[in-house]
């Protein structure tokens, strides 16, 4: 069988695929039902819903390792985690893509932002020096063992210092092993399409909502020349939307009864978990107990 990231670089060598965020085993299962290729870890999701806290760094390795592996336990799909600045020096990158890699994960994407880092569509964002971010790219190089592990380098540089320190980040990235480049917080379908003009490598694309980019389309991003469209938040976003409701429902009506129809069956979900199948092994267990 082939390799996490085998795979995926498999589904974007042949067009631009969406990657939807998946924040929880069950939303990564239910990705894999839609008939996605691949998904992805964020660093905003999880610190949001795990800990109730703002994307800043806060989280430790160990908290986004864990949550992996429960995504490639759950899902067959290749998973892309977001690393956020590689939790430290090049030896801190180093050791994270190898537990990544043991997690079963197909390829990270680290950043060159300084601690304490923002979301990359706010302001007040500082980058570490250049050469900072191409060490942490050669030591998560040299630290996989799958030399299909797919190494992403996001720059955050567009909105920092400009839209041609950017692309030059980007090649230089390149240069150092990035296999895929993560332009951050373009402005304009303009930029998008200079941006993948300049570069002669996989590029991403981060489709956020309420940011600074257009929302652009799967196929408008291949027209322009991207192999990835990545949904970070989308999935989360809707699900705290649609529990803040239900809340707001429960309180001012005292009943669930007005919003059943917009839940999840007992019989969908026992199917996502694969219930049946646990009852049966377990029946079977006890039938062949003396």
């Amino acid at each position: 069988m082939k390799s996490p990231g085998a795979r995926l670089r498999e589904a974007y060598s042949k067009r631009c695929i969406p990657v939807p965020g998946v924040f929880n085993a069950l939303v990564a299962r239910m990705a894999q039902g839609a008939g996605f290729e691949a998904m992805y870890l964020s660093g905003a999701a999880l610190s949001a819903g795990l800990a109730a806290v703002p994307d800043v760094g806060l989280l430790s390795a160990d908290e986004f390792v864990e949550q992996a592996r429960y995504l490639t336990q759950a899902s067959d799909l290749p998973l892309i985690v977001d690393i956020d600045t590689g939790f430290g020096a090049p030896l801190n990158v180093e050791r994270t893509v190898r537990r990544m890699e043991e997690a079963g994960v197909a390829g990270v994407q680290v950043e060159d932002q300084q601690l304490p880092k923002r979301c990359g569509h706010l302001s007040g964002k500082k980058l570490v020096e250049t050469e900072e971010m191409e060490q942490k790219i050669r030591a998560a190089v040299s630290a996989r063992r799958d030399d299909s592990f797919v190494i992403i380098a996001r720059t955050d540089a567009r909105g920092v210092t400009g839209f041609d320190d950017a692309v030059e980040r980007a090649r230089r990235y390149v240069a150092a092993g990035a296999d895929v480049i993560f332009p951050e917080a373009m402005e304009t379908v303009a930029e998008f399409g200079r941006f993948a003009s300049a570069l002669d490598v996989p590029l991403i694309a981060n489709m956020t909502e309420f940011g600074k980019s257009p929302l652009l389309s799967v196929q408008e991003l291949h027209d322009l020349g991207y192999r990835m469209a990545l949904f970070p938040v989308t999935t989360f976003r809707t699900a705290m939307r649609a529990a803040e409701r239900t809340l707001e429902e429960i309180k001012s009506t005292g009943t669930q009864r007005g919003i059943v129809g917009d839940m999840l069956t007992r019989a969908q979900l026992y199917d996502l978990l694969g219930y049946d199948g646990y009852e049966a092994r377990d029946r079977a267990y006890f039938g062949r107990s003396k």
